[in-house]
């Protein structure tokens, strides 16, 4: 395949989003879940939630996420985050991917609020 070649830009969400978590694992992104909401909402159909040890991590893992899914031709809406760096959130339109400090994950719950969608096996998709 030619490393240029942009093997995204065609993809389900599905993809874009597994695609997603092996970047974040490559990176050392902590405890990483894809839940599949499509059943429970308009919004997405995706959602990566992963945790970084510290705001230059954060800041890295979205700031790769950021190249290799425009690299790979992935449909990319917008970044957004907090000054602090405490959380970002890549939306991809069908694929929103969370990246928070453990404090700001604790606090937003996500998993919680969303503790009704299907969790797909990330360590499948990290092999």
């Amino acid at each position: 395949m030619d490393k240029n070649e942009k093997i995204l830009t065609d993809a389900s969400p599905k993809e874009i989003a597994e695609y997603a978590v092996k970047v974040l694992d490559a990176k050392k992104a902590g405890d990483i879940k894809l839940l599949k909401i499509d059943k429970k909402t308009v919004i997405a159909d995706y959602f990566v939630i992963c945790t970084g040890n510290s705001a230059t991590q954060i800041k890295s893992l979205a700031d790769e996420l950021e190249y290799k899914l425009g690299e790979a031709g992935a449909p990319y809406i917008r970044l957004e985050g907090g000054a602090s760096n405490e959380w970002r959130v890549l939306d991809l339109k069908d694929v929103i991917i969370h990246i928070f400090s453990r404090e700001a994950r604790d606090f937003y719950k996500l998993e919680k609020l969303w503790a009704d969608a299907e969790e797909i096996n990330v360590d499948e998709i990290t092999g």
